[in-house]
């Protein structure tokens, strides 16, 4: 991912490829464990033109000259690609372009030296979880089977996902008295709660995964989500069958929704302002700021620390 200035265009990515600007830095972002698109050290104006003698020198955030390095793909036309990118590889790539020109009618050389600065970020996906609400009547606000119908809903549910190492978590109810112009008096079950895509065994099943987990465990959850939907669609016929014991509970139609949840995992955080053009990435946090946890934003540093990219503490 790019961000596209001026003259860029979409097909400039397409190719895989990301033109520099003199005016001003480029962001672009890279997801962990995948190679970066090709940088390239000039802008879109000067790709279509002849250089005569041009050099490159780019510069890694670290300082140090790139040439060389095993885990990057520098071309002879000044293209640098990092490869199997991690979150310490987050920061500025600069680059230098020397070249020649020829003045025509004196045959006069000027070098000319001009600098191009990628702004180059790690991000993930964001991991999904979806909130759960849904409502049953019942008899009173004080019959001891809304807990056991509860906890024996709660196990269902978790028994119908498990499969797919996703869990129940959050889970809570209250119980309200309601009156309605066409029933009168009634009392409802408010449940709530979360499905998580990190329930047990989740870990080995990532550990099969030559590469970050997010995009598997965010399928899973998606799957555990609709296996859920289903669930309450057809409840009619569940309480009938399963929950006997507790006929006095009604399943309220139409009262099923899900919400997707967003969360970044450590030293991750989402940033509408500062990264407009993936603003749903969890993208690494950036040096003076942190993330100890599962939040969706990067907190800044009570005092100067974390002056490097992805700190999960000052």
């Amino acid at each position: 991912r790019a961000e596209l200035k001026d003259e860029q265009s979409i097909d400039l990515i397409g190719k895989n490829e990301v033109y520099g600007d003199i005016r001003h830095e480029v962001n672009v972002y890279v997801k962990v464990f995948t190679n970066s698109p090709f940088l390239v050290c000039m802008d879109l104006a000067l790709s279509q033109e002849t250089i005569i003698d041009p050099s490159y020198l780019w510069i890694g955030p670290d300082g140090r000259d790139l040439q060389g390095q095993g885990y990057v793909n520098l071309t002879e036309t000044g293209k640098l690609m990092v490869m199997g990118f991690r979150v310490s590889m987050s920061g500025a790539y600069i680059c230098s372009l020397s070249h020649k020109v020829i003045e025509t009618t004196t045959q006069e050389e000027t070098e000319i030296v001009e600098a191009y600065k990628f702004m180059v970020y790690a991000y993930r996906e964001a991991d999904h979880a979806y909130q759960v609400s849904v409502r049953f009547t019942t008899m009173s606000c004080r019959l001891k089977t809304n807990v056991l119908f509860f906890e024996k809903l709660s196990k269902i549910l978790n028994s119908t996902i498990s499969h797919l190492t996703c869990h129940i978590t959050a889970s809570s109810y209250k119980c309200y008295s309601i009156r309605t112009p066409k029933d009168g008096l009634q009392y409802e079950l408010f449940v709530n709660f979360l499905v998580n895509p990190f329930g047990p065994g989740w870990e080995e099943v990532c550990h099969r995964i030559p590469y970050d987990c997010e995009d598997v465990t965010n399928s899973r959850v998606r799957q555990a989500a609709e296996r859920i939907g289903k669930f309450f669609h057809q409840l009619r016929h569940i309480l009938k069958n399963e929950l006997h014991t507790v006929p006095t509970i009604q399943y309220v139609e139409n009262s099923f929704s899900m919400t997707p949840i967003d969360s970044c995992r450590p030293g991750f955080g989402k940033n509408h302002h500062t990264h407009q053009n993936c603003a749903s990435c969890c993208v690494v946090c950036g040096p003076g700021t942190y993330s100890p946890n599962n939040e969706v934003t990067c907190r800044t540093c009570a005092s100067p620390g974390a002056r490097m990219y992805g700190a999960k503490s000052c």
